[in-house]
């Protein structure tokens, strides 16, 4: 597993400090699940992504992967 250093402001900090202790999670895991909620995904999934987009599309290597970024974006933005 990796490590990672972020630098937060002190309210921030604190405030997701306290969720973490109110919900019993730990700070890592409240940051992993929002970066995946955001949209943040391994590059497996993204080749899972063209894969499917393929398969449901019927097309072109190079059109499933722009399908697939085109999701990805969308993905991202919500």
């Amino acid at each position: 597993m990796s490590r990672l250093t972020i630098t937060l402001d002190d309210d921030l900090h604190q405030a997701l400090k306290e969720t973490a202790a109110r919900q019993g999670r730990s700070i890592g895991k409240i940051i992993e699940e929002s970066l995946v909620l955001r949209g943040i995904k391994s590059m497996s999934h993204a080749r899972q992504l063209v894969e499917q987009a393929r398969i449901r599309g019927e097309c072109s290597d190079d059109e499933a992967t722009r399908l697939a970024v085109e999701e990805t974006r969308d993905l991202r933005t919500r």
